[in-house]
């Protein structure tokens, strides 16, 4: 017999299956020419999200954007930790980054 969760709609290996998405770190280039890191495990949706003005506080009247920079982590954690080194670099180190690809 199976292990299900609370609403036993799914297996706890389906949940555990689901928590092993990959995320993407990601910057993008706002029309104003600032850049905006962020993190995500949908990024079509989420530059969607952007765009239409449902994305974060600070990019919702920078669009259009240009999607710059990705990176593929194996956890949110990971990619969290990523973003913040990201964050903590100057300009020139994240066009760099976007470069390099």
């Amino acid at each position: 017999m199976a292990n299900y969760n609370v609403s036993g709609l799914q297996t706890l290996s389906e949940l555990a299956a689901l928590n092993k998405k990959s995320w993407f770190v990601y910057i993008i280039l706002c029309k104003d020419e600032t850049l905006y890191t962020g993190i995500t495990n949908n990024i079509e949706k989420r530059l969607s999200d952007h765009t239409k003005g449902n994305g974060a506080k600070y990019t919702k009247s920078r669009g259009p954007f240009t999607l710059i920079y990705t990176e593929k982590c194996s956890d949110r954690v990971i990619a969290s930790q990523r973003e913040f080194q990201i964050k903590k670099m100057t300009r020139a180190q994240k066009l760099t980054l976007s470069n390099q690809q």
